[in-house]
């Protein structure tokens, strides 16, 4: 493949919501430059940047694929974005290295739940965007309905530079608005539009957009507004640079047609692209994070071939064959094939063998790569995703992409022994690849728990390591980790005395236990004077009401947010020792638990759940019966914002019960708030449950 430079490179990430045709564009773009022989689709799993198992099985994208687009002079590097809620952070992820968003919208549905969130992705990291209107031929595709969908979501910097001709299965070509010619096509041709003059029946339509158009791209420039009020318009020498200016100031965003899936309106795509979207070489610079040396400057790097080479890994995929692929973006100075670079973020050396640009799932061999390129490089030891690398004499580190915790969590337990050996290198290698999954055990329950954005996300995992990894596991829902604690005081004695041949056993005790705030945990408080009980005994009294603590009163949870004052007690100069006082501390714990009024607290989470303006009274309704408490409500571009507090066991469905409730169209995300006493009735029913299962264990264990 040929190498560029970067005024001839365009990043661009294909964003939006799902089945808005992201991945079928993708291959239209693919075809029509000739990078590949037929038109890919989802349906047969023929699509290029859709080669995982998972998603061709599922005909729907699940990560994020790249693919190259050599048009014209320029190199067109795409990187094709999930659309759907549980895969979203894919999107986020590459925003960082890319030069422009293209937001792919669906000509019947507009601006979805999806739409409007990475929007707000792209406002994060001031993305310059392109509109897609796709899929313009299906049935009920309809451009001004779309438009006034995106102008209400995004506002009036939504302004169309093409319209179709024709409309559903009629649909036959676009109009560009900046040099108002018409671009004809045959649905399912190759994808090369015949230049031609616009049709008669929209010439009117036609020139009152274009009229539009310069106007509002002639507000964002003085000389221009003066220009355009004493010609009365703006030729294609002043409309086309100024356009460009503005979409890389982020002051329009233009909106065009076209149809994947027809192959319509794809080279047109690739010709905005150029001409309108920023390159990297234009950037003023990119701002690293840490200091690049002792006197706190704050390194930053022009994307440019002269400064020094610095790279970003936004991805990584482990692959069965290859191992682990590493998707950086170059972002400084010129890399060559086989250099041994330092990782600034792990303190380690990596040499760059085999560096390649990705088409799908094939690797193309490349000799070096331009600031402003991406490329991957495969079997990496140690660099992972938001790694940065570059050149020891001038280090730098680029800020990683933050994500929300996961939102889900399943009970994870291996099938046979042979899947326990081999759950967690497989579930460690996904994690590597997916940054949204998390893999832990539960101190308090002891249960392995995996997390992820959603019941969907998860099972694509379990599916993954039963294909990749030949591991099969059973998924269940988490145990809640409540806790006990108490609401009153107690004054008590604890005593353990026991008489044997020989030497016996004699500890005692008086503790005083009172409530701490919540979250304060545990506290022993030392208060003996004249040495009622000597000094090497006391860290024995506390061991002994720890591990009582632990083990629970009421129901076998741990006791927390607790003062324990010892203040008197008594020994015996030969039967003492340190185990009779652990018994003593023991039984002392348990006297005081039956005076001091114990109860059992719950987790309770904090949520987070977007939904269309539609769904946000029954959305309330059932937070209410999850005895949820409502915390604040934002209204954003046709969504509804509901935070509120959630007990965890009213949590751990509620991922497939919103995807029912919305149609699909829902999301939300969690994360632990503080713990709340669990109402009376609910707390004999907890009580019940910890007794038989702890009855079930006995008689297993018999």
């Amino acid at each position: 493949m040929k190498i560029y430079s970067g005024e001839n490179i365009r990043n661009v990430a294909l964003v939006g919501h799902g089945h808005a045709g992201k991945t079928t564009l993708a291959s239209a773009m693919l075809f029509t430059a000739g990078a590949t022989q037929r038109l890919g689709r989802v349906d047969d799993g023929s699509s290029t940047t859709d080669y995982d198992e998972e998603e061709i099985a599922r005909k729907m994208s699940i990560s994020t694929g790249a693919a190259v687009v050599e048009w014209g002079k320029t190199k067109i590097n795409v990187l094709d974005t999930p659309g759907f809620n549980m895969f979203v952070h894919e999107a986020k992820m590459v925003l960082p290295v890319v030069d422009a968003a293209i937001v792919v919208v669906d000509g019947v549905a507009g601006v979805e739940v999806v739409t409007q969130r990475v929007w707000n992705y792209c406002e994060e990291y001031r993305a310059p965007r392109l509109i897609v209107v796709n899929r313009m031929d299906r049935d009920r595709a309809n451009a001004d309905r779309v438009l006034e969908s995106l102008t209400n979501a995004f506002g009036r910097n939504v302004i169309p530079i093409e319209l179709p001709i024709g409309v559903e299965k009629s649909l036959s070509g676009v109009i560009d608005l900046v040099r108002m010619k018409a671009y004809t096509y045959e649905l399912g041709g190759n994808g090369k539009g015949k230049e031609t003059e616009i049709p008669a029946n929209l010439q009117e339509q036609a020139q009152s957009a274009h009229e539009r158009l310069v106007e509002l791209v002639a507000e964002g420039d003085d000389k221009l507004m003066e220009k355009f009020f004493e010609a009365g318009t703006l030729g294609e020498e002043d409309l086309i640079p100024a356009l460009h200016n503005s979409i890389r100031e982020d002051r329009i965003f233009p909106v065009i047609f076209s149809s994947g899936l027809g192959n319509v309106g794809a080279d047109r795509v690739m010709d905005f692209i150029v001409d309108y979207t920023p390159a990297p070489s234009e950037h003023e610079w990119v701002q690293g994070e840490a200091p690049a040396s002792g006197n706190g400057d704050v390194p930053k790097r022009h994307e440019t071939d002269a400064e020094p080479v610095s790279l970003y890994v936004f991805k990584t995929v482990s692959d069965a064959f290859s191992g682990r692929i590493s998707y950086f973006k170059v972002f400084s100075g010129v890399l060559k094939n086989d250099a041994t670079v330092p990782n600034f973020s792990r303190g380690t050396t990596e040499k760059l063998a085999h560096i390649s640009v990705m088409q799908g799932k094939t690797a193309i061999p490349v000799t070096e790569l331009h600031a402003g390129d991406i490329g991957a490089v495969a079997k990496l030891k140690e660099t992972l995703t938001g790694d940065t690398l570059g050149d020891k004499s001038a280090p730098i580190q680029y800020p990683r992409v933050k994500l929300p915790e996961p939102a889900i969590t399943f009970a994870i337990e291996p099938k046979s022994r042979a899947d326990e050996d081999k759950l967690g290198p497989g579930i460690h290698k996904l994690m590597e690849e997916d940054a949204m999954l998390r893999f832990f055990r539960d101190a308090q329950t002891q249960e392995f728990l995996i997390a992820g954005t959603g019941q969907q996300h998860i099972e694509v995992i379990v599916a993954k390591l039963k294909k990749r990894y030949h591991t099969e596991v059973v998924l269940k829902a988490p145990k809640v980790p409540y806790r006990e604690t108490i609401r009153g005081k107690a004054d008590v004695q604890g005593r353990h005395k026991k008489q044997t041949g020989g030497h016996g056993q004699y500890g005692d005790c008086k503790i005083k236990m009172e409530p701490l705030a919540r979250g304060g945990q545990f506290e022993f408080v030392n208060d003996i004077f004249g040495g009622a009980i000597p000094k090497n005994y006391i860290p024995a009294i506390e061991k002994g009401i720890k591990d009582a603590a632990g083990r629970g009163y009421l129901a076998g949870f741990p006791v927390v947010d607790f003062r324990v004052i010892l203040y008197d007690g008594s020994y015996h100069d030969v039967d003492s020792n340190d185990m009779s006082f652990q018994m003593a501390g023991r039984i002392a714990f348990r006297k005081a638990m039956e005076q001091a009024k114990p109860t059992i607290l719950e987790p309770v989470m904090a949520v987070e759940i977007t939904v269309p303006d539609d769904f946000a009274g029954s959305i309330m309704g059932d937070l209410n019966s999850r005895r949820g408490r409502i915390q604040g409500m934002d209204n954003q571009g046709g969504n509804t914002i509901v935070k509120a507090e959630v007990p965890m066991a009213e949590m751990l469905t509620y991922g497939v019960d919103l995807t029912s409730m919305t149609q699909g169209r829902g999301s939300f995300n969690m994360e632990m708030h503080h713990y709340d006493v669990v109402p009376g009735q609910l707390q004999e029913k907890i009580i019940e449950k910890a007794k038989a299962e702890r009855g079930e264990v006995k008689e297993e264990e018999e």
